[in-house]
């Protein structure tokens, strides 16, 4: 007993020594390596790596581009089942320990006295949050007393709900995918408010080894850590029993999902990566970018549809090209016992075909997974052929499927111009181990189908200020990214005619000038040979008014005008359009669009007429957002507004205080566009960025919109950003009016289905039908369609602008003008109507029975006393050269 006394105080003096030798060692170690950590605070300014995303104007995601998938949430958007399941599986004391956790500590020492080797264990949530962003994975002491120093300097900066936010969203789950969003994403295809139990306990027990456990790289480890987490929150009572069992019983669900896009618009969000690279740099795929583009989503599936629908029927007119690729079951077969009797129904029993259907499903889901598969198209396999000419195919993603002769029956494609006779039976068309396209629809089921050899593309924009509506550039953007959008250079042919028309009026022509349409003949010593154009019917019709011209698209007539025009002054007007040098050759070819323009470019100098005689710039980024949801960018696209020069006096500041923008003005917007729907995600408003026309107010409306006929005045003096005027208006309406006829009585008749007078197009028809065109507008919309080869081949006989590209903007305006309201271009004040005699296009005389009303600008009206011959534009032919100065 003497003796423990003894011991005790000695006893004592080595634990107090221990104690100070221990302390000593932390303040050391702590004064050592504490200056040499950067400052816990410095978290807050710390950007997540978060992948570029683009919106549309409602607020549809288009893409997410970037080497990381991250979709950042915070603490309220987080479910509790996501946190309940982290808490058990990572640190179940996390919201009692002050950044560490002397039991875990405590684990992890014992561990390494039992087994002389260092584990991974006793890092709180708050550790591995010090790690993940400011230290390495480097397994060492000195590393381990970096991450409790700066653990404990994170629990003093920050909430426990924030250390908890800001590690969900940091932490690498496996796939590309950082933070719990994006692994809800990537795994499961859902939202984080979509998970269940089971998914949350699996993406849970990812961050020990995100590459071996995650469950589409390794099922049976992630269904094991599974099982694990779930023991947990049932220990901890995060769970019951009963929803422990049941999630344990739920199997392994678990592929690789791409971003949840909403929209399919590829060609746009292309374009929209390409200009944020040029603006911001490399960054743009890191720092969290919003981009929210003018495009209206239902209008772009609209435009995506109506283009594709229009291709495979072009498609279809001209025939079978044949298969992929034949004999492709030659492999499976040649290890196929052929004795086997299956049972079938009778009329697909044909004599050798009994192998090729007998072939296991896993075995043609493998072979088909060796072909690409084009959007909306179908790879199938062709097993038999019945009696009843019905085919049994292998479909990838489908299964086995029995189609009809009547959805199979193609015609042979010959060339271009010809396809071959009817086939008389199914293996006329297909045969055995053929792989082919097929395509679904809903009210014809499967039908033979092929990918386009031919491209189009189609641009619709807002006049009213260039809002770009929809865009699509191809048929399928995985099979070429080529935008013939915007990068396409053709040739517009007869759509161009409106231009020369708008400098002809310019010029002294009026809507009832005679124009003779007869032979003419051209010498060019730029030419090789003499030129002689000709009408596309090849008829003339001698002695024509301008109106009846344009209706009939006749070439003659508008070589005419040109040349009476002047190729100086016709240019130097058309140029105003902003068309591209490149569409405006300097000879009389440029009178029937021999130049080349994209659709993009077209529709752009269309908006023109649309608009009353303004130019509106095409934009298509609308504002651009950072992480935070701050506006860095806000396009300011000028307004147009009829009369408004004339009737406002505006202000000379150019952005008004936001007490300008009345409740009152906000009721009457026009928030029920068709091109104009709210916008889901609403920015934070940077008052340093000029906006139109104010942004704050539209900010809380959470409104995107454009001013109404009624309330367009006041926003143009507001805005003081009017667009300008390249031609009158009075100009402009009679275009408009003329091309209205066009599709009246013209040849732009196929959209009188559309049941809407306020419509005015042209069709366009290049040389030798290498392009089909058509662009059509009314006050609130203008669109152009083209179909061509990319190699700049013929499209075939019967192939123009009316039957090939017109069935497109057809289709997209049938669903853009739903609902939609009138929208007739105003009739300015400058336009009359008169009398005329329709042979001589002068003023009839009193009385007169056989006369007919014309629109004439004010004061441009042809006297009855003129003569026909002073009137009328006749040129028999010439030169079409003209000097520099004339043209510039």
């Amino acid at each position: 007993m003497g003796r423990l006394k003894q011991i005790w105080p000695l006893l004592g003096a080595l634990a107090a020594t221990g104690v100070i030798l221990v302390l000593t060692v932390i303040s050391g170690a702590y004064y050592y390596l504490a200056p040499s950590l950067p400052s816990a605070e410095t978290l807050r300014d710390i950007d997540l790596q978060t992948p570029l995303r683009i919106f549309s104007r409602d607020g549809r995601l288009m893409a997410q581009i970037g080497e990381r998938r991250r979709t950042p949430a915070s603490y309220e958007e987080i479910p509790g089942i996501i946190i309940n399941a982290f808490l058990a599986a990572e640190d179940d004391r996390f919201f009692e320990h002050p950044g560490y956790d002397y039991q875990g500590i405590a684990r992890a020492v014992i561990s390494l006295v039992r087994s002389g080797t260092r584990s991974q264990g006793g890092s709180t949530i708050t550790q591995q949050l010090a790690r993940n962003y400011f230290l390495t994975r480097e397994r060492s002491f000195v590393r381990k007393a970096k991450e409790l120093i700066l653990a404990v300097q994170i629990e003093n900066e920050f909430s426990k709900q924030e250390i908890l936010t800001l590690y969900l969203n940091k932490i690498f789950l496996g796939q590309r995918a950082y933070g719990v969003g994006a692994a809800a994403e990537v795994y499961f295809g859902k939202s984080l408010q979509e998970l269940n139990i089971a998914e949350a306990a699996t993406i849970a027990g990812m961050p020990k080894a995100p590459s071996s456990l995650n469950p589409v790289k390794n099922i049976q480890a992630a269904l094991t850590r599974r099982a694990y987490v779930l023991r947990r929150m049932l220990e901890l009572e995060f769970i019951s029993q009963d929803q422990h069992d049941e999630a344990l019983a739920l199997p392994m669900e678990s592929h690789l999902h791409g971003p949840k896009v909403e929209l399919h618009a590829q060609y746009v969000t292309e374009m929209v990566r390409a200009r944020m690279v040029r603006k911001y740099g490399l960054e743009v795929y890191t720092r969290g970018y919003k981009v929210v583009t003018t495009i209206n989503a239902e209008l772009q599936k609209s435009a995506n549809r109506s283009l594709r629908t229009a291709l495979l029927e072009y498609d279809r007119r001209h025939g079978y090209r044949g298969p992929i690729a034949s004999n492709v079951l030659d492999p499976l077969l040649t290890a196929t016992d052929q004795d086997e009797e299956p049972e079938l129904e009778k009329p697909l029993i044909n004599s050798g075909q009994n192998a090729a259907v007998r072939l296991d499903d896993t075995q043609l889901t493998e072979l088909l997974s060796d072909f690409s598969q084009p959007k909306d198209l179908h790879n199938a396999i062709v097993l038999a052929t019945g009696d009843d000419n019905s085919a049994l195919l292998y479909i990838q993603n489908t299964g086995r499927v029995t189609v009809a002769w009547d959805s199979m029956k193609w015609r042979p494609h010959i060339d271009d111009d010809t396809i071959g006779g009817a086939p008389q039976s199914i293996n006329d068309v297909v045969a055995i181990g053929d792989l082919i396209h097929l395509l679904y629809t809903a009210d014809k089921g499967w039908q033979l189908a092929q990918m386009p050899q031919v491209q189009g593309a189609f641009v619709a924009l807002d006049p009213n200020d260039g809002a770009t509506i929809a865009l699509v550039g191809g048929f399928d953007f995985s099979v070429s990214k080529f935008n013939r959008a915007v990068q396409s250079k053709r040739q517009p042919g007869s759509s161009f005619k409106p231009f020369i028309y708008s400098a002809a009026l310019e010029n002294g022509f009026t809507t009832a000038t005679l124009v003779n349409d007869a032979p003419v003949v051209f010498d060019d010593s730029g030419l090789e040979d003499t030129w002689r154009p000709e009408n596309y019917s090849r008829k003339f019709h001698g002695p024509i008014r301008l109106r009846e011209a344009l209706i009939k698209s006749l070439n003659l007539v508008s070589v005419r005008i040109l040349r009476s025009t002047g190729l100086g002054p016709a240019i130097r007007h058309i140029k105003k359009f902003g068309l591209p040098a490149s569409a405006l050759p300097r000879d009389l070819s440029l009178a029937l669009g021999s130049g080349g323009a994209s659709p993009w470019e077209v529709a752009a100098g269309y908006a023109a007429f649309a608009s009353g005689g303004f130019h509106t710039k095409p934009f298509l980024i609308e504002r651009v957002l950072d992480s935070d949801d701050n506006v860095v960018f806000q396009a300011e696209p000028a307004f147009v507004c009829h009369n408004c020069e004339a009737t406002v006096e505006l202000p000379k500041v150019r952005n008004p205080a936001p007490t300008e923008v009345t409740e009152e003005l906000l009721a009457t917007a026009d928030t029920g566009s068709i091109i104009n729907s709210p916008l889901i995600i609403e920015p934070a408003v940077v008052t340093e960025i000029p906006s139109y026309p104010n942004l704050a107010v539209m900010t809380d409306h959470g409104l995107t919109w454009r001013p109404t006929p009624e309330n367009a005045p006041l926003f143009f003096a507001m805005t003081n950003n009017p667009p300008e005027r390249i031609i009158t208006a009075e100009n402009a309406y009679l275009i408009y009016n003329m091309m209205q006829d066009v599709i009246q009585r013209g040849t732009g008749r196929r959209a009188r289905a559309l049941g809407r007078p306020d419509l005015a197009g042209k069709t366009g028809t290049s040389n030798d039908r290498r392009d089909a065109w058509f662009s059509g507008f009314n006050g609130d919309i203008v669109a152009t369609a083209w179909v061509g080869f990319d190699q700049d081949r013929p499209l075939g006989a019967g192939e123009e602008g009316s039957r090939t590209a017109l069935p497109i903007w057809k289709d997209f305006m049938q669903d853009a003008l739903a609902g939609a309201r009138d929208a007739t271009i105003p009739r300015p004040s400058g336009i009359i109507t008169a009398r005329i005699v329709p042979e001589t296009g002068l003023v009839a005389p009193a009385g007169y029975s056989g006369a007919i009303f014309e629109l004439f600008r004010e004061g441009h009206v042809p006297d009855r006393q003129q003569s026909d011959t002073s009137s009328s534009i006749d040129f028999s032919g010439g030169s079409n050269n003209a000097d520099d100065e004339d043209i510039f």
